[in-house]
Parts: structure tokens; sequence; C-alpha cells
């Protein structure tokens, strides 16, 4: 099993810039790729940006060069870290994490961008 807790989000004005983070705990050594996914109200899930263990990224069209996703393996945290946020940002933003047998999700944290 594995157990991811997310950190950060919050409100921010348009153009500004915010930070998460999601921390994996119990068996990380069978994670394979983590990232973030998105859901704004009324809208289905979607992929923000993802990281393999070795460091190879893709990003969703909508954030390419606005957002920026790393990880730390040595602490099993994943981060993403968002500049020149635009009201349609706004949604809960979901950590997940990929296994062999399946994938995890964090609780999600609420971004919100409004002037």
């Amino acid at each position: 099993q594995v157990q991811l807790v997310e950190f950060g989000g919050g409100s921010v004005q348009p153009g500004g810039s915010l930070s998460v983070s999601c921390a994996a705990s119990g068996n990380t050594f069978i994670i394979s790729t983590m990232g973030w996914y998105r859901q704004a109200p009324g809208k289905q899930r979607e992929l923000v940006a993802r990281i393999t263990k070795g460091g190879s990224t893709n990003y969703a069209d909508s954030v390419k060069g606005r957002f920026t996703i790393s990880r730390d393996n040595a602490k099993n945290t994943v981060y993403l870290q968002m500049n020149s946020l635009k009201p349609e940002d706004t949604a809960v933003y979901y950590c997940n994490a990929m296994t062999l047998a399946r994938e995890y999700w964090g609780q999600g944290t609420q971004v919100t961008v409004s002037s």
C-alpha cells in the first residue's frame, strides 16, 4: 500500500505563483511514475504533469512553460511549481502515484486563482 499526502495550494491572484507537494509513504519502492491531476467543478479530472522515476516529464499543453514538476526520490516527494497562474487553473489538484498493480491518489488540495 502507498499513502499520498499533499501540501500547499491556496488562493492567489492571476499571474501569481503557488506550489504544491506530495509526500508518499508506505511501500514507496513500488512507485514508478508520479504526477498531478486536477479537477475543476463540473469537469473531468485531467492530467497536469507527470514524472518518471528517472526524471522524464510530460505536461498538459495548457500548463507547458508555466508549471514545473520535479521529484525527490530520496524523500519520496513530488513537487509542482505553478507560475503565471490563470483563473482557469482553479481546481482541486490531486497527487497520483502509479505502480505495476494499481494507482494511488491523494486527498486533493484546492488551488484558486481569482482577483
